[in-house]
């Protein structure tokens, strides 16, 4: 605000020295008064024998005279501008002209076009000040506080329209993380529980996998019934820690992450669009060829959002292990299903690791020396079942192609 405070008083004295300075050159450029009185004899003297040789003069071309008059037209002496007075055939006829060649006039026309420009332009700036820059200000604290996990933080009321998107995805993203806090400490709450609730039926088999143990170390079981018995004991009991332990496991991988979508009706332009207006501009500065086949639009069964995110991921996994030579998005139906498929030139995933590249926590052999948690393409999976869809992979020499199956509405 403050730069933008010193930028409006830096255009007050622009205008300023605008304003002087075109007054100073106007003015040096009008004529002066000993040009404009011999300007006047050489127009007076053409009028003079125009009237003598046609009987009326034409005063259009003149710069100086600007009427001409005889006693028809009232008293000759009379008139509030300047004039000379010619005798013509007999007859009076007044002059008249411009005594300072309208330079006032002139000027002031000049000062209110200027004046007008810049009051224009110094209310447009004062406006966006106002209405945009200030209410932006005040909003510009929100996320540093969100930041911070000060999720408590009000937003600032504003009746200024342009941020009414704006606001209310910084109310969404308060709202979310709020949401996510919540969620976070109740999953922590329900591990620490689940923890000590494993941790106590542990006991049982394990205290007995022990007492088997010991019994066999000593020797006490000498014929080969109880012998088998114990070991028949100790893999029943094994089972029963390995099922509280797989869970535990399965309990974690569901709260990891949220999978929740809203499913809806959306034009399968709107997708590709949002994916085309993201990567374009990113893909033509790094050089990678990006190809869309034509396709016919039509109206897709899945949240458009959770769709999109899919997409992006798919593009993030190109970009990150392709060559960055080309990227095409093709189209095909199949049944009541519109397949959007995304191929990718350079790929060096083997062929015996495809199968696994949709597990969690997966990274193949190519990734090497890439950042990555290996969850992309799990997310894409389970988002796409989610949505009563699917995805899946192939591989055709050097090129991979991921395929998101999408429901028809």
């Amino acid at each position: 605000m403050k730069s933008f405070d010193r930028m409006l008083g830096g255009l007050l004295v622009l205008a300023a020295i605008i304003f002087g300075a075109a007054n100073l050159i106007y003015i040096r450029g009008t004529a002066s008064p000993a040009d404009r009185r011999g300007m006047l004899r050489i127009e007076a003297e053409r009028i003079e024998r125009q009237i003598a040789h046609n009987g009326s003069a034409d005063i259009s071309g003149c710069e100086v005279v600007t009427g001409v008059f005889t006693e028809a037209d009232g008293d000759i002496y009379s008139s509030k501008n300047s004039y000379v007075i010619r005798e013509i055939d007999g007859r009076l006829y007044r002059i008249e002209y411009e005594e300072n060649g309208g330079s006032g006039r002139g000027l002031l026309i000049m000062d209110l076009c200027l004046g007008a420009v810049f009051v224009l332009l110094f209310g447009a700036l004062l406006y966006v000040r106002q209405r945009i820059l200030r209410p932006f200000n005040k909003l510009s604290t929100v996320p540093v506080e969100l930041a911070r996990g000060d999720l408590s933080t009000q937003l600032p009321e504003t009746k200024s329209r342009y941020f009414g998107k704006f606001t209310w995805g910084i109310g969404m993203l308060r709202d979310n993380l709020a949401a996510a806090e919540e969620k976070e400490n109740r999953r922590i709450k329900q591990e620490k529980t689940q923890l000590l609730s494993l941790s106590h039926d542990i006991k049982t088999p394990l205290a007995a996998i022990k007492l088997y143990s010991k019994a066999m170390s000593r020797g006490l079981y000498t014929d080969k019934e109880r012998l088998a018995e114990a070991a028949e004991g100790i893999e029943r009991n094994a089972d029963e820690i390995e099922s509280y332990l797989g869970q535990l496991i399965k309990t974690s991988e569901e709260d990891m992450m949220s999978f929740e979508v809203n499913m809806g009706e959306v034009y399968m332009s709107e997708a590709i669009g949002a994916i085309q207006s993201r990567y374009a501009e990113r893909l033509r500065l790094v050089g990678t060829e990006l190809n869309i086949e034509k396709y016919s639009d039509c109206l897709l069964a899945v949240d458009g959002e959770r769709l999109t995110e899919v997409l992006q991921n798919i593009f993030e996994n190109a970009l990150k292990y392709g060559d960055g030579l080309r990227i095409s998005i093709s189209f095909s139906d199949e049944e009541d299903c519109r397949l959007i498929s995304i191929t990718n030139t350079g790929c060096t995933l083997p062929e015996g690791e495809l199968e696994n590249i949709f597990n969690s926590f997966w990274r193949g052999s190519n990734a090497k020396g890439r950042q990555g948690s290996g969850l992309g393409l799990y997310i894409c999976r389970r988002l796409m079942r989610e949505m009563n869809g699917d995805i899946f992979a192939e591989l055709n020499g050097s090129e991979i192609t991921v395929t998101a199956v999408c429901r028809k509405s």
